[in-house]
């Protein structure tokens, strides 16, 4: 047995997992309760300052599961035995081999955070946005601009998943009842100032075969002074549509629940309306003339027919609908990293079971994937736990093969951060910014209360500059 190995088993196993999102806290987590007979030492990095990742940059600020989530995440870490490591960019402050001369197992959770392309004429009119974008805008994210342009009155949503439903949802709610939530100051302001009439959500296939989940489609009936407005002949249901039904709870629920809705005919008179449509693939964002020249004016789509397997066809019908802006809502891609492989097609990096492969197919000692950078933005947030315990059970098989770090000690990467001047933040500096954020919220509904109603209570107003974000968690 080498001195490498020996070494290793007198020492705790060195893991750095990059990505501290749901994923990647859930990968930290069941390494630590697995069943073994060695101590595990846990860095957990995130390139933002704050933990969560998706739950707090990539899910609507009203979803009513996100608290469950967070707490669940927040447990975990509050244990004491995961070192939380934020404001750390892969790539840039700490390299691959920096990280293989300090740990002697690397995870990679760092999820999927940009859109699916949709390569239809028009795609780059002004305009035309990408949902993942306006997602980090309305919870945010650091990195994107503070402000987004909310001119149009009539809007086109295309894709029918739950980012398709978030984003028409927050488009189409009245920004006082999201005060409640923990949405940025910015964000409340432009969707207060929005002259949104119409938001039209558009599927490709028929209300059997949508991928977006029952809770989601009841929240869309609890927005205040928002109609919804459904079609007859978007209703058809083939062969397979009815085994769908009869086999899958799931699909039954929002069947009926659709069906229900456009029976009900719910034409309140509301100022606001969400259109739902099925059956239409989309052809063409339509430019505008004149003073709307470089600008969506329309969008273009082909009427699609069921197949009798609840796949569809086109018809060769073209329809069009006067919108001022587009969403593209058809699913997240991967983003490559620095010195590891990547798959362009699928938008993952290659591996095998979570086991990271090279070019000829083969296990790169050390390096393992988990969460949808491991097997692509498909499924929910939950999902990623069987993803994690396959990854993790491989880790630990693979354990006495791994490459030992050079330098193991957990001070050690802390020393290279500081003298790299790199302004990481901790677990303890993220309970400050929560306490910070929540204080916030709490001042807004004392300076707005006039005695009368009560006030609105805000949970927290969420910081948004990444550097306020660095000098709160800070100290």
């Amino acid at each position: 047995m080498s001195n490498s190995v020996t070494d290793r088993e007198q020492r705790p196993l060195r893991v750095a997992i990059i990505g501290a999102g749901p994923a990647g806290v859930y990968a930290a987590d069941i390494l630590t309760k697995a069943e073994r007979d060695f101590e595990v030492s846990i860095d957990l990095f995130d390139q933002y300052p704050a933990p969560y990742g998706l739950i707090r940059y990539g899910v609507a600020p009203d979803h009513p599961r996100i608290k469950g989530i967070v707490n669940a995440l927040h447990k975990v870490l509050d244990r004491g035995d995961i070192r939380f490591l934020g404001n750390v960019n892969y790539g840039r402050d700490l390299t691959l081999k920096d990280f293989r001369d300090f740990y002697d197992a690397i995870i990679f959770a760092t999820g999927a955070i940009k859109d699916a392309d949709l390569d239809i004429p028009g795609v780059g009119l002004e305009g035309s946005f990408g949902a993942a974008n306006f997602v980090s805008w309305y919870d945010g994210h650091p990195d994107v601009p503070r402000e987004w342009p909310l001119e149009a009155k009539e809007i086109a949503v295309i894709g029918n998943g739950n980012v398709a439903l978030d984003v028409a949802r927050v488009l189409s709610k009245h920004a006082d009842d999201l005060l409640a939530t923990e949405i940025p100051d910015n964000v409340y302001r432009g969707l207060k100032n929005s002259p949104v009439t119409d938001v039209h959500v558009f599927g490709r296939r028929g209300p059997a075969q949508v991928k977006f989940t029952p809770l989601e489609l009841r929240e869309l009936s609890h927005s205040r002074d928002v109609d919804i407005v459904l079609y007859p002949e978007d209703f058809d249901f083939d062969e397979g549509s009815d085994e769908q039904i009869r086999s899958n709870n799931q699909t039954k629920t929002m069947v009926n629940t659709l069906t229900n809705w456009l029976v009900e005919e719910q034409d309140t008179g509301a100022s606001r309306r969400l259109h739902l449509h099925f059956l239409h693939t989309p052809v063409e964002i339509v430019e505008g003339t004149g003073d709307g020249a470089g600008k969506v004016a329309a969008m273009k789509f082909e009427r699609n027919e069921l197949d009798g397997t609840g796949n569809v066809r086109g018809t060769g019908e073209i329809v069009e609908y006067p919108v001022q802006a587009v969403y593209r809502a058809i699913g997240y891609f991967g983003s490559e990293l620095p010195e590891v492989g990547f798959d362009e097609r699928r938008g993952v990096i290659p591996n095998e079971g979570g086991r990271v492969i090279d070019t000829e197919g083969n296990p790169v000692p050390g390096i393992y994937a988990t969460g949808w950078i491991k097997r692509g933005p498909v499924g929910l947030i939950g999902h990623t736990k069987g993803d994690a315990l396959e990854t993790i059970g491989f880790l630990l098989e693979d354990r006495l093969d791994l490459p030992a770090a050079k330098n193991p000690g957990e001070d050690a990467i802390i020393s290279l951060l500081e003298e790299r001047g790199v302004e990481y933040t901790t677990w303890q500096g993220w309970l400050k910014l929560d306490e910070y954020e929540r204080k916030l919220g709490a001042d807004f509904a004392a300076a707005n209360d006039d005695g009368g109603a009560p006030a609105v209570q805000r949970e927290r107003v969420k910081v948004v500059p990444r550097d306020e974000m660095v000098r709160v968690s800070r100290g």
